[in-house]
């Protein structure tokens, strides 16, 4: 497999990422109004940039209402993600999030002209098996269906449907000026709503500040400035699956700062899972039929 730009982008996306839910679990602000200073940090470094170096270029009405919609329906992700991750375990969260290149999968096939590859559901199936295992089985008989078990659902849909419109948005726009109406959007967005749910907007310790500068520097801008970047040169269905393998950074980093326990059965479900992701970079496709005459 040959890293090209778009696929080290991606890869540094997904290291980027791997960090927030560690940071979130830390708990040191609330959940939605982290939500928003992650947006609302972000577009206060990149805005300066963008317009000094003359990077912006304003698309026409039609592609700034969708890059606008991408910002609400990531924002609205971001914030149902924290509140699911401190309502419940991140594992929990992580893994109903996670289940968004089901849901990617399943658009694309309803309403992109570029339908997914046999390959694609093989490694679909091959990376939830891996996340299970990852995760334990027993997880699943215990499962919880309150409202952090709903968000987290909802967090991963709203992540397939924002990925498969960025995909449309970003075949017209370039990434910097995306990024750029996307975060306004977002920053507004959730602006409005802390402010209507009473979130308190000051209050926090440095570390608590810090955290934040630090989810929108690294978590959001380097972050998604990479994964759009690789989304705009990459098949939708491919971003969204490799992004599993996020999973199995944030276990070790949990393990390193967290001092959270990694298993035998969290290291064969991590392999399993990153197999999977594999399978869908492989360029021939996958015949089932040649498998199974194979095997008879």
């Amino acid at each position: 497999m040959k890293l090209t730009k778009p696929r080290l982008a991606l890869i540094c996306g997904i290291l980027c990422i791997s960090i927030f839910p560690i940071l979130v679990k830390l708990k040191l602000t609330p959940g939605l109004i982290s939500a928003f200073y992650r947006m609302f940090f972000a577009v206060t470094l990149l805005l300066p940039y963008v317009l000094l170096s003359k990077n912006f270029k304003l698309p026409t009405l039609k592609f700034t209402l969708l890059a606008a919609l991408c910002g609400i329906l990531f924002a609205s992700d971001v914030a149902v993600w924290n509140i699911a991750i401190q309502d419940s375990s991140a594992t929990q969260a992580s893994l109903l999030t996670n289940l968004s290149p089901v849901w990617v999968g399943i658009g694309s096939f309803l309403f992109l002209k570029s339908k997914p590859a046999t390959n694609f559901w093989i490694g679909t199936l091959v990376s939830l098996f891996g996340m299970v295992t990852l995760v334990g089985f027993a997880f699943f008989v215990e499962l919880n269906f309150n409202q952090a078990f709903l968000f987290a659902v909802l967090s991963g849909i709203l992540y397939s449907i924002y990925l498969l419109i960025s995909k449309n948005v970003l075949s017209k726009v370039d990434v910097l000026s995306f990024m750029t109406i996307s975060l306004f959007a977002s920053s507004i967005y959730l602006g409005i709503l802390c402010y209507l749910l009473n979130e308190p907007f000051t209050g926090f310790s440095d570390k608590g500040w810090f955290v934040l500068i630090l989810q929108a520097v690294i978590c959001q801008l380097c972050a998604w400035l990479s994964v759009s970047y690789a989304t705009q040169h990459m098949r939708a269905t491919r971003v969204s699956l490799s992004l599993l393998s996020q999973a199995v950074i944030t276990s070790i980093l949990a393990w390193l700062f967290l001092e959270e326990k990694i298993t035998l059965q969290m290291v064969i479900g991590g392999i399993i899972l990153l197999f999977g992701i594999r399978i869908t970079f492989y360029d021939k496709t996958i015949s089932l039929k040649k498998l199974s005459s194979k095997t008879d």
